[in-house]
């Protein structure tokens, strides 16, 4: 039939309910993708069954699908985790099949991971790199430059057209018992692993900035994990604790949370809670530090913040480089450089409240400018249509 739209296979185990810049980057790429194909999905919902239960019926489940859709053309797989369960596909399946990969998959230190297994991820029909600094590191692993191509993230412009609800999160805040009336704010957000920079950052940078800046932290907290999240803190190995995400700094982190003042902890807030979040503070700090295996692949929160009109100061490593643009969307520092970030910061901090809030308002309109979910959706159209 004239018109009639390709027909594709999307796996991933990164997906809502769960939160997460992987997991909005999944959501956000199957629905885009509806637009210009026929998309049938296969994707792990937290709460449905337990993960391990879900990668046991992966390939049964696959098999079914395409079984029942003989019109599927190609298959997307979400992460190099989901690459390293379907190897099978390799032998088993004439069909290409095309692979995201987001930093942490590829670099992960772990022999066994970077001579056996990689190899066998170079063989998969094509790699989707989230940045450039992820590509070069694909490239210095042997995947093929033919077939390895680079699609940022996007972020969702419509994020910078909601209500700010400054009073109402003000208020929310002060019933918790932190009152940020009258001070300057700074948020940061993510995982309490180390290359975030957290502890780093609350160290070296925080206590020079005076009583009147406060620090606002979000993001899983130790009562908050898992049970797996909470075994992962107990296993010996470095490497594979980092494989499995396992929260690197918290330890450091509750350490400083409870002698430092003026830094909260918020835990796990909602998105809507924490887009009124970034709209309140005068700045996102991203102060990522080098950690060996444990690259930041591209820095989505940052986009998230920048979109909601807060200027972003950031490490100028990794991939973060690509999602920040020095001058545009925010300021980029050298990693581990305490001074450099102390008189940065408070440059900024000096400056008028509404001079600060007109720089983020231009970086808001570069983000929404440059980084869409269209967007990246167009480049995974790219990518797709010269393997179907």
């Amino acid at each position: 039939m004239i018109g009639k739209k390709p027909e594709i296979l999307c796996i991933s185990h990164k997906y809502p309910p769960s939160t997460g810049g992987m997991e909005r980057q999944s959501y956000e790429l199957i629905k885009g993708l509806k637009t210009y194909y026929k998309v049938h999905s296969f994707t792990y919902k937290k709460g449905d069954q337990s993960k391990v239960v879900w990668l046991a019926a992966l390939k049964r489940h696959i098999m079914e699908c395409l079984e029942s859709h003989p019109g599927i053309r190609l298959i997307h797989l979400n992460d190099g985790a989901m690459a390293s369960a379907s190897l099978w596909m390799q032998k088993e399946l004439n069909i290409p099949v095309v692979v995201t990969y987001h930093g942490l998959d590829v670099t992960f230190p772990l022999d066994f991971y970077q001579d056996k297994l990689i190899p066998k991820l170079e063989q998969y029909s094509a790699a989707i790199c989230v940045s450039e600094y992820t590509r070069q590191q694909c490239l210095k692993r042997g995947f093929d430059s033919e077939h390895t191509y680079t699609v940022p993230n996007g972020v969702d412009v419509s994020l910078a057209d909601k209500p700010d609800r400054r009073e109402e999160i003000t208020e929310e805040l002060l019933s918790q018992g932190v009152d940020v009336r009258g001070k300057r704010v700074i948020i940061a957000s993510g995982r309490s692993v180390k290359r975030k920079g957290f502890s780093w950052f609350i160290k070296n940078v925080l206590p020079s900035l005076g009583p009147d800046v406060v620090l606002l932290m979000t993001g899983p907290r130790r009562q908050e994990q898992s049970f797996m999240q909470s075994v992962t803190r107990y296993i010996p190995w470095n490497d594979l604790r980092l494989f499995l995400g396992a929260p690197t700094d918290e330890a450091e982190l509750d350490e400083l949370l409870e002698t430092t003042p003026g830094v909260y902890h918020l835990g796990r807030v909602s998105f809507e809670d924490l887009m009124s979040l970034y709209s309140l503070a005068d700045l996102f700090v991203m102060p990522n530090i080098p950690v060996e295996g444990d690259q930041e692949g591209f820095g989505l929160v940052a986009l998230e913040a920048s979109v909601r009109g807060t200027w972003v100061v950031a490490s100028g490593i990794e991939g973060i480089t690509e999602a920040v643009i020095e001058g545009a969307n925010g300021t980029l520092l050298p990693p581990e450089d305490p001074d450099r970030w102390v008189a940065k910061i408070r440059e900024l901090l000096s400056m008028p409240q509404q001079e600060l809030a007109e720089w983020g308002r231009r970086g808001q309109s570069y983000t929404t400018d440059h980084f869409s979910w269209d967007r990246m959706v167009d480049g995974y159209k790219t990518v797709f249509d010269r393997y179907i």
